[in-house]
C-alpha cells in the first residue's frame, strides 16, 4: 500500500496563480528562470548571514544511524509549504534491501515539519546504487504532490500527506542504472518520460486525480535517457522538448506525437529555450547544438544554427540569460556561449561548484550556480563577472528552489532557507 507519493515534474507555463511558487524541477518553466528580483546574493559564514532556518531531512537524525541515499531530488514550493523526497536505510538495514522512501512537507516561514509520509517501494531493487532511489524531483499542481522513486513507483498525495494513488512502472528492468528524469505536470496531465533500452521506451500521461493512464506513446526509436522534458512556445504553439538518446525532439504535449527532431546525442541534460532558439547537449559528454526549428520531420540539415564539438560530462542542465547559454561541466568548468551563434564567450573554473546542480537566472541579471555546498553568483553577460561566493557546507546534487524572496537548499542532511534578514 502506498503511503507517500511523488511525481517529478514540471509545469509548463507561468501564470498569476503560480508566479511565486516553484512547483517542479527548475521552477515554473522547467528552465531555471526566476521572476523575483532582489534575492540575497550572500549567505552563510560564521554568523549565518541571511540563513533564516535550517532543519534536518528525513533519515539525517540521529546522526550517523541511517545510511542516506544520494537524494539528488530538489525541493519544490507551493504557497507556504515546501515538499521534498528522500530515501534512507534505517539502522540495521543492509543497502542490498529497499530503503525507506519519504515525502516530507515543511513550513516556509520557520522550517517546521508538517508531515512525513512514507511510500512503499516499487518492484525494482537496485543492484547498482550509483544513481540511487531518489533522483527525481517532486511536482505539484497545488492540489496534489506527485512523486517518482527509483524503485519504479509513481504516486500522488494530497497537500496534507494523504496517499491518493500509486502506479508501478512496467519494464523497469529495461532502465539504465537508475530512474532520474522528472515527470511534468501539464494541462491536466502528469506526464512521465520513460526512455528505456530494448525498445521499451514510452511517454505516458496520467490523470492527476486517479492515476489512470490518459494516453501513451511508444518510443521504439530511442534508448535510455535521464532527461526531464521542458515545455516552450515554438512556432507559436507549446511544444514538449526532449533530449532523447539520439535526438533533440519537439513533441505535441497533448498527445506525445513527435513533430520534429534534430539528430544529436542526448541523455541527462534538459533542453532550454529562449528567443526561438533551443540549446541542448548530452550531459554525458559530446556535442552541443543550438537549434531554431521550423517545419516537421527531420530538421537536422536546416535547423542547427550553431554547434560545439564537445561538452564534457556535467549532470546538470544549463540556463539562458542575456542572450547567452551558461553550461557547467567537469572539472568544475563554466562555459558561456552566444545563443544565436554558438560562439564561446568565456570559460572559467569555479572550484568547488556542483556540476550536478542546475543554475537559476534572476530578472536583474544574476545567475546562481547554487547548491547547499558552494554557490557562485555571477552577472549575466559575455564577460565573467563574479558577484559572490557562498558555502553552506552541506554538499549535494540537488538544485535550489526559489519562492517569495527565499532560496531553499536541500543538502545531504539539511533543508536550509536563505532570505534577506531585516
Amino acid at each position: 500500500m502506498l503511503r507517500t507519493l511523488l511525481a517529478l515534474g514540471l509545469i509548463a507555463t507561468t501564470t498569476a496563480a503560480n508566479a511565486e511558487n516553484w512547483p517542479q524541477f527548475r521552477g515554473p518553466t522547467g528552465m531555471g528562470i526566476v521572476t523575483e528580483a532582489g534575492l540575497p546574493t550572500t549567505w552563510g559564514g560564521p554568523a549565518g548571514e541571511n540563513v533564516l532556518w535550517k532543519v534536518p531531512l528525513p533519515g539525517a537524525t540521529p546522526a550517523g544511524k541511517a545510511k542516506l541515499d544520494h537524494n539528488q531530488s530538489s525541493p519544490i514550493v507551493w504557497g507556504d509549504r515546501i515538499f521534498v523526497t528522500a530515501s534512507h536505510w534505517p539502522e540495521g538495514r543492509q543497502q542490498s534491501e529497499f530503503p525507506e522512501h519519504h515525502v516530507a512537507c515543511y513550513r516556509t516561514a520557520d522550517g517546521m515539519r508538517l508531515w512525513d509520509t512514507t511510500v512503499d517501494p516499487g518492484p525494482w531493487k537496485l543492484s547498482d546504487l550509483r544513481g540511487g532511489y531518489s533522483a527525481p524531483t517532486p511536482a505539484t499542481d497545488g492540489q496534489r504532490v506527485y512523486v517518482l522513486f527509483g524503485s519504479a513507483v509513481l504516486a500522488a498525495l494530497d497537500l496534507d500527506g494523504k496517499p491518493l494513488w500509486r502506479q508501478e512502472l512496467p519494464d523497469f528492468q529495461s532502465f539504465d542504472v537508475a530512474i532520474a528524469g522528472s515527470p511534468i505536470v501539464y494541462r491536466g496531465s502528469v506526464i512521465l518520460l520513460s526512455d528505456k533500452n530494448n525498445q521499451k521506451a514510452v511517454l505516458t500521461a496520467y490523470d492527476p486525480a486517479t492515476g489512470a493512464i490518459q494516453w501513451e506513446q511508444k518510443r521504439p526509436g530511442v534508448a535510455f535517457a535521464h532527461s526531464t522534458p521542458t515545455i516552450a512556445e515554438i512556432g507559436g504553439r507549446p511544444q514538449m522538448l526532449i533530449g532523447a538518446s539520439n535526438a533533440l525532439q519537439g513533441l505535441d504535449p497533448s498527445s506525445g506525437e513527435i513533430l520534429w527532431w534534430v539528430k544529436t546525442p542526448g541523455d541527462v541534460c534538459s533542453p532550454v529555450s529562449a528567443d526561438g532558439i533551443i540549446y541542448t547537449d548530452s550531459g554525458r559528454g559530446g556535442p552541443a547544438v543550438f537549434v531554431e526549428p521550423a517545419g516537421t520531420g527531420d530538421l537536422t540539415a536546416t535547423a542547427v544554427k550553431g554547434k560545439v564539438a564537445q561538452i564534457s560530462e556535467g549532470l546538470s542542465s544549463p540556463v539562458i540569460a542575456a542572450g547567452h547559454v551558461y553550461r557547467l561541466h567537469n572539472p568544475a568548468i563554466l562555459k558561456c556561449f552566444n545563443l544565436r551563434t554558438g560562439a564561446e564567450a568565456f570559460a572559467t573554473r569555479l572550484e568547488g561548484v556542483s556540476v550536478a546542480s542546475s543554475p537559476i537566472a534572476t530578472p536583474e541579471g544574476n545567475i546562481y550556480f547554487a547548491s547547499a555546498g558552494k554557490t557562485f553568483v555571477i552577472k549575466a553577460g559575455p564577460k565573467f563577472e563574479l558577484v559572490a561566493t557562498n558555502d553552506l557546507n552541506d554538499q549535494s546534487a540537488a538544485s535550489v528552489a526559489v519562492a517569495n524572496g527565499k532560496l531553499f537548499f536541500k543538502g545531504r542532511e539539511h533543508l536550509t532557507c536563505v532570505s534577506k534578514k531585516p
